[in-house]
């Protein structure tokens, strides 16, 4: 059995999908672009779109009864790999040890025109 999460605190989703799912002991979260909810746009450059995509994930973990601090993977697709040290500065900023597992992937275009797109497990109580 699994239940739907759809978290009010991050941007509605742009297609037919929860923001997570909580399965068990796990959440799984759909990618969350760099989008500003209250804005109606993306952030500005790599580095805020990573702050922003990170702020959105914390309200869909918070929805689901999870945390940064409970993520075991995380996967994080960038428009360009140049941008990815000043993801990965963000990205520290976020998470400390121990680490969670990561895959970090280069995608020929993300949706509307984004630079980073991150999705996370995590676990729930």
């Amino acid at each position: 059995m699994h239940k739907a999460i759809n978290a009010p605190g991050a941007p509605a989703a742009v297609g037919p999908y929860s923001h997570a799912v909580r399965t068990g002991n796990l959440v799984f979260t759909s990618g969350q672009l760099g989008f500003d909810k209250d804005r109606g746009e993306l952030a500005e450059g790599i580095e805020a779109q990573t702050r922003q995509s990170f702020e959105n994930l914390i309200s869909v973990l918070q929805a689901a009864g999870s945390g940064l601090d409970r993520v075991v993977k995380v996967m994080v697709f960038l428009n360009s790999m140049d941008d990815f040290a000043a993801m990965n500065g963000v990205y520290a900023s976020y998470l400390s040890e121990p680490y969670p597992a990561r895959s970090c992937v280069e995608v020929a275009k993300l949706p509307l025109g984004g630079l980073v797109e991150i999705e996370m497990v995590a676990l729930v109580d």
